[in-house]
């Protein structure tokens, strides 16, 4: 089955139904297009997201089944408890967003390379200065050491990324976001695809299907007054 190109110089083009996303590789829809704040948003709100290696064009992506976490329903190891007890990070929201993406990006870059390029990193800059992406931050004795980054949209949190440069620093602000985004009555954490790493910290897959139907409701309800608000 061909796929879909998407035209880069028109944002608000259509993606095509999620049912014409291939099984191998599993959820591949389109090809090309534009990393524009509007496409971003269109392909967030049906489930789809960007994913591609540097030198390959856009591809875009809606895996079925999804893997997601429902924010009441974090699980927390006891090694995972006692690291909490200890107080031994600071989390803080929207402080360090571009130093996030940087070390997110880097992370990477000592294995098999990044995902993450320049475009990627414009692309999700530019969302954060219109308020729709939003970052957690782990610190320690004034140094960031853990973090992730995501998509806010609704009662929806589209997680993207995250690293850690001390042990359970990802981790602490992962768990503790999920806990604030509870408190501001979001309903869904979108994970995108199943890691043993989410999946111990309670993240579930449920059918595409059962997703974007979330996501239909869930995207259009408002958060709490104060989300991300002087955190």
């Amino acid at each position: 089955m061909a796929l879909t190109a998407l035209d880069p110089y028109r944002p608000d083009q259509a993606f095509p139904p999620l049912t014409k996303a291939l099984d191998e590789p599993n959820g591949l829809l389109a090809i090309g297009g534009c990393l524009s704040p509007v496409r971003l948003l269109n392909a967030y709100r049906r489930g789809i997201f960007p994913w591609y290696n540097p030198g390959e064009p856009i591809l875009w992506w809606s895996p079925d089944p999804r893997l997601v976490m429902f924010p009441e329903q974090v699980k927390l190891s006891r090694s995972l408890q006692k690291t909490l007890r200890r107080s031994l990070f600071t989390i803080t929201y929207d402080s360090a967003f571009n130093q996030v993406i940087e070390c997110c990006a880097a992370s990477r870059a000592g294995s098999n390379g990044t995902w993450i390029t320049e475009e990627i990193k414009q692309a999700y800059r530019a969302l954060h200065v219109l308020g729709l992406a939003h970052s957690a931050e782990a610190w320690a004795e004034g140094e960031l050491v853990g973090g992730l980054y995501g998509i806010a949209i609704g009662q929806v949190f589209f997680g993207e990324s995250m690293f850690h440069k001390k042990t359970d620093a990802s981790k602490v602000a992962f768990v503790t976001l999920a806990e604030q985004l509870r408190n501001w009555h979001y309903q869904l954490i979108d994970c995108q695809v199943q890691t043993q790493h989410l999946l111990s910290l309670g993240a579930q897959e449920i059918s595409r299907r059962d997703f974007v139907g979330r996501l239909h409701r869930y995207c259009l309800l408002k958060p709490a007054a104060d989300a991300w608000q002087n955190r």
